[in-house]
């Protein structure tokens, strides 16, 4: 149900890269008016909730930091020429630099520059949330060819209390069990690493909107780290309900797919998602749970322990375009991000498909001839498939053994299985465990 033919895929991707497009020029960061402004972007497509938490609330173990906004930066050569301009690339600021305007030399300002000389065509990313301070980025080869002269430097900002912004959108299912869906949303221009993400949620959650589905859906759109640590402050009494969670990023290029499994290693999401990448056609790696990366960490933190996993293409930190100017709109593709969005609603489907029964015909095998159901399904090209899997369903059937228990060791797609099983439901040779 959940899981769409190619033609919709290859439009649901171009519809998420237009969505990464249009909110790729915002200049984003843990707080101000860059998350606001992209949460109204996402909110022109759903229903979201967008809370504001002030400066100064304590938070688990940390504490919501002030509010910073940027309206313009420059340095200027000794002739009065802007020789790195904020609006030309917004990752040529450090992220919660403090104001400054003065006049100095190369000497002085080669202290506040950050470069990649093994990248010197690229501007890297970098950040200072928590210690005041302020640089330029820029490229290595720009740095190195600067002539010994005085310049001009400017950083427009503002670093005041305020608040911390997220946005959530519930999508009410037949059930409060709850399937969190999570994205960052503190980068500046970077396509991968945060575009793609947020744009590919907001495209699930607008699909989802119009579903019946068995569990809720709580999409979150949070800065990250600070921004789940408050989400989780805010939301204690209540995460007991999230029974299956997705952490995602890095979701636009045409590496991987990688998955690294929640805490626990073995809830229902961590093997639905890795059954979707065992049938994807890819080359996909699985790892293991780790304490390090994005969001997983937070929601896999001691306390909370909640059955939440990370999905990305490639691996973050693992490639050259990684938070550098190189992750940028040419790095990503309606193809690969309608691959990942593929990969996601197979992964739902098996949970919201899965189901245990009991074979109906309680001794021996049924004889499917002349119920007409081995010709049942003979022009599908999963015919065999099929076939193979009404053995496998009333094998297993036992009211101990789910539909994704028998996909796995079917070896066999889970929307195969549910499809077989739901004809053989039809023909009253199975029956739901319980009744």
């Amino acid at each position: 149900m959940l899981s769409p033919v190619k033609p919709v895929i290859d439009e649901t991707g171009a519809e998420i890269f237009a969505l990464a497009a249009k909110i790729y020029p915002i200049c984003r960061s843990i707080t101000g008016d860059g998350v606001r402004q992209t949460l109204r972007e996402v909110s022109a497509h759903v229903a979201l909730d967008v809370h504001e938490v002030p400066t100064g609330t304590p938070v688990l173990d940390w504490t919501v930091p002030r509010e910073w906004n940027i309206r313009d930066a420059w340095i200027k050569n000794a002739r009065g020429e802007k020789i790195v301009d904020f609006n030309r690339s917004n990752l040529h600021v450090m992220s919660y630099s403090v104001p400054v305007r003065q006049k100095m030399s190369l000497g002085e300002l080669k202290k506040h520059i950050y470069t990649l000389p093994d990248q010197p065509d690229l501007i890297p990313y970098r950040t200072s949330y928590y210690a005041e301070n302020w640089a330029f980025c820029m490229s290595h080869r720009q740095f190195e060819a600067l002539p010994d002269e005085t310049y001009e430097v400017l950083i427009d900002s503002s670093l005041s209390d305020g608040h911390l912004t997220y946005g959530e959108y519930l999508h009410r299912g037949e059930t409060q069990d709850e399937f969190l869906l999570s994205a960052h949303v503190c980068h500046p221009s970077l396509a991968n690493d945060n575009c793609s993400g947020i744009a590919l949620l907001t495209q699930l959650a607008k699909r989802m909107s119009g579903l019946r589905t068995r569990y809720s859906y709580r999409f979150l759109f949070a800065p990250g780290t600070i921004g789940a640590i408050t989400w989780l402050a805010r939301n204690e009494n209540g995460v007991h309900r999230i029974k299956h969670g997705l952490v995602v990023s890095m979701l636009g290029d045409r590496g991987g797919p990688t998955f690294k499994k929640s805490r626990r290693g073995n809830t229902d999401i961590d093997r639905a998602m890795v059954h979707s990448l065992d049938h994807s056609g890819l080359s996909p790696v699985i790892e293991e749970f780790s304490p390090y990366g994005y969001d997983e960490r937070q929601y896999c933190s001691p306390g909370f322990n909640l059955p939440v996993g990370l999905l990305q293409r490639s691996k973050f930190g693992a490639i050259p375009e990684y938070h550098t100017s190189a992750d940028n709109l040419d790095f990503i593709s309606p193809e690969a991000l309608g691959e990942s969005y593929r990969l996601i609603t197979d992964a739902i489907a098996a949970i919201e498909g899965n189901a245990v029964f009991h074979n109906t015909v309680s001794k021996g095998e049924p004889q499917l001839g002349r119920r007409g159901l081995y010709g049942a399904i003979g022009g599908d090209k999963d015919a065999a498939a099929a076939n193979m899997a009404m053995l496998w369903i009333l094998n297993l059937s036992d009211g101990e053994h789910s539909l994704l228990d028998i996909a796995e060791r079917a070896k066999l797609p889970f929307a195969v299985v549910k499809r077989t099983a739901d004809l053989l439901a039809k023909h009253d040779l199975l029956r739901p465990a319980g009744t």
